[in-house]
C-alpha cells in the first residue's frame, strides 16, 4: 500500500511538472531602446538580452497606454483600457483651466474583472504579485484581491515616495509602503524585490507558479547606488544620445534582477518549464526639465502619442518553442498576454469571459506562424499629461498609424515601415488610407464605449 501511494504520489508530482511556470516581468518607464538588444548604446543589459537570445523579440510590441495604470489593468484583463474606462494613470494629472474638460474615468481595476491571476490561480496555480501595482487607492483593489495569495509590494502608489520630511527615501528604506517593510537600513528597493522572487522561487519549486515581478524601475525618482552610477559616468559619452548615468545605473539595476531570477529559476532546474514575459508599460520618459532618456530614433516619450511612448521592448522565452532568438516583427500588444499564456500553459478560461477579451492567442506567433497584417491597435487618451500631451486617440493597421487630436480636431497620418521616426505626416497624399483608418477608429469608439473629452467651460484662453 505505501508503495502503491509512494507512486501515486510520484504520479501527481510529475505531472504538476509538466505545467510550466509563468514569471511575468514589467519595468516601468522602459523605453524601447532602453535595452541593448534594442539598440542602445550605453545601457548595459546582458541579462535582458540573455532572455533575447533564449526567446522571441518583438520589434513591434506596443504598450495599451502611454501611461502606466491603464496598460497594468489591460495586461490583467486583456480588455482595451477604452473597454474598463480605466484611461489615465491613478490619480491622473488634473488641468481645471484646459480647453477640453477630461471624461470620469475609472481610477481602478474593477473587483468584476476575471483577472489573468485569477485564472492561473483557478486552473492550481499558486500566485504572486511582487512590486508596483498602481490599479487603485483603496486595498481592496490591491493584488491579494485580483487573484494573488501573495503581494509583496503592491499598493496605491505607482512609483517609490520619496519625501525627506516623512522619512520617506524613494528606491531606499524606508518605503513607507504598507506592503513591504524593510529588513535593512540601507536596501535598494528593485534588490529586494528581486530577493522576495527569488525566495518565492526557491519555495515554490514543486508546485506551478505564475509569478508578476512588476517592478519600480526605472521610474522616478532617479535613485541608484553609488558604485553603478560611477561606472556609467566614467562611460558617458557625448557622442551618444543616452547620457544619463543615474538612469543608466537603474536599467542596470532592473538587469541584475533578470539576472537574479534566471539565476533562481535554473538552481532549480525550472528554467526549462518556465514561460518568461519581459516587458514595458509605456515607453521611455524624456523628461521636460533634465533629460532622462532618449528613445530615438522613435519620436517622443511617455504620455505622448507618438511611438516614442507607446512602442516598448518585449521578449517572451517560451521552454517548447523550438527556435530560439527569433527577431519577429508581429504587431503585439499588452492584451494579447493573458490570451496567449493561458493557451501556453493549457488554461481554460470560460467563454463568457473571452468573448470579451479585446487581446489575441498570439503563441503562434512564437514559431513565426502570424503574418504582420494581422489585427488592427487602438489607443485612446482622452487626458492631459505632465510631458505637455493633449488629448487623443490612435489607430494602427498594416504599418499605417493615424492619430487624433481632440483640441484641435486634427489628425496626422504616417507609414511606420517608411518613417518610424513620424516625421513626415501623409495626410494630404493618402486620403484613402485616412478615411479607411478613420472608419475604423470611429466604429472602435463605438464598440468599446470610449468616453469623450469636451468643452471646458473653464478654459482659460
Amino acid at each position: 500500500m505505501l508503495l502503491l501511494l509512494s507512486s501515486f504520489s510520484s504520479c501527481l508530482n510529475k505531472t504538476k511538472q509538466t505545467q510550466p511556470n509563468v514569471v511575468f516581468i514589467l519595468v516601468d518607464d522602459l523605453g524601447w531602446t532602453d535595452v541593448a538588444c534594442n539598440g542602445s548604446d550605453f545601457y548595459q543589459t546582458p541579462n535582458v538580452d540573455g532572455l533575447a537570445n533564449d526567446g522571441i523579440r518583438f520589434t513591434n510590441a506596443y504598450a495599451a497606454c502611454t501611461v502606466c495604470s491603464p496598460t497594468r489593468a489591460a495586461i490583467m484583463t486583456a480588455k482595451y483600457p477604452a473597454r474598463i474606462n480605466c484611461t489615465d494613470w491613478i490619480e491622473g494629472h488634473k488641468n481645471p483651466k484646459a480647453k477640453l474638460k477630461v471624461p470620469d474615468w475609472t481610477m481602478y481595476m474593477d473587483q468584476s474583472e476575471y483577472t489573468m491571476a485569477e485564472a492561473f490561480r483557478d486552473a492550481g496555480y499558486k500566485t504572486a504579485h511582487i512590486g508596483k501595482w498602481h490599479l487603485g487607492e483603496d486595498s481592496i483593489f490591491w493584488p491579494e484581491n485580483h487573484g494573488f495569495d501573495i503581494n509583496i509590494g503592491g499598493w496605491a502608489k505607482g512609483a517609490p515616495q520619496k519625501r525627506p520630511k516623512k522619512g520617506l527615501n524613494g528606491y531606499f528604506a524606508p518605503y513607507g509602503n504598507p506592503r513591504l517593510k524593510e529588513k535593512e537600513d540601507d536596501e535598494y528597493l528593485t534588490e529586494r524585490l528581486a530577493d522576495e522572487a527569488v525566495n518565492y522561487i526557491n519555495n515554490h519549486k514543486e508546485e506551478p507558479f505564475f509569478l508578476n515581478l512588476w517592478l519600480y524601475n526605472v521610474h522616478k525618482p532617479l535613485q541608484a547606488r553609488q558604485e553603478k552610477i560611477d561606472k556609467y559616468m566614467a562611460l558617458v559619452d557625448s557622442t551618444k544620445r543616452q547620457q544619463n548615468p543615474v538612469y543608466a545605473a537603474m536599467v542596470e539595476h532592473m538587469d541584475d534582477a533578470v539576472g537574479q531570477i534566471v539565476n533562481a529559476l535554473k538552481a532549480n532546474g525550472l528554467y526549462e518549464n518556465t514561460i518568461i514575459v519581459f516587458t514595458s508599460d509605456n515607453g521611455g520618459l524624456i523628461g521636460q526639465r533634465n533629460k532622462v532618456t532618449s528613445n530615438y530614433p522613435l519620436k517622443n516619450g511617455k504620455g505622448h502619442m507618438y511611438e516614442g511612448a507607446v512602442r516598448v521592448p518585449a521578449i517572451i522565452v517560451d521552454p517548447s518553442q523550438s527556435n530560439k532568438g527569433i527577431v519577429s516583427q508581429v504587431p503585439i500588444i499588452s492584451m494579447d498576454y493573458y490570451p496567449t499564456l493561458a493557451k501556453m500553459a493549457g488554461i481554460k478560461v470560460s467563454d463568457s469571459i473571452t468573448e470579451n477579451w479585446d487581446g489575441r492567442d498570439i503563441s503562434n506567433a512564437i514559431e513565426g506562424k502570424t503574418s504582420l497584417s494581422d489585427g488592427v491597435l487602438f489607443w485612446h487618451y482622452p487626458h492631459y499629461h505632465t510631458e505637455g500631451a493633449k488629448p487623443y486617440s490612435a489607430v494602427l493597421k498594416d504599418n499605417w498609424k493615424l492619430i487624433r487630436f481632440f483640441e484641435t480636431e486634427t489628425y496626422e497620418l504616417y507609414n511606420l515601415e517608411d518613417d518610424i521616426s513620424e516625421s513626415i505626416n501623409r495626410l494630404e497624399d493618402r486620403e484613402d488610407i485616412y478615411a479607411e483608418l478613420k472608419a475604423e477608429l470611429f466604429a472602435w469608439y463605438k464598440e468599446v464605449g470610449a468616453q469623450m473629452p469636451s468643452p471646458n467651460p473653464n478654459a482659460k484662453n
